[in-house]
């Protein structure tokens, strides 16, 4: 999944998409009614939601840790994404 949208609003709701999405894969997947080829589907589908929602929980931590290392004052600095991995397709970092 790839987020274009830049707005805090956009990432809100991209975030709370993705996290919906994941927990109908989740619930479909427990029913026990898929085929083999859905399941596979469903599970990569998936890891590619977990990566997504891993790497915004991560960037609104380091933001939060930002904000209190400034002490009494409050006020956000830009933040700086990390560059995923080596060899890791983009939000598709699987925390397992």
């Amino acid at each position: 999944m790839t987020e274009r949208k830049t707005d805090k609003k956009g990432e809100t709701e991209n975030f709370e998409a993705s996290l919906e999405r994941l927990e109908n894969i989740v619930r479909e997947m427990e029913g026990g009614k898929l085929g083999l080829e859905t399941m596979i589907e469903r599970f990569e589908e998936g890891r590619k939601l977990i990566g997504f929602c891993s790497k915004k929980l991560n960037e609104v931590e380091r933001r939060i840790e930002t904000l209190v290392k400034q002490g009494d004052t409050l006020s956000t600095e830009p933040f700086e994404p990390e560059p995923d991995a080596p060899g890791q397709p983009e939000g598709e970092a699987c925390p397992f």
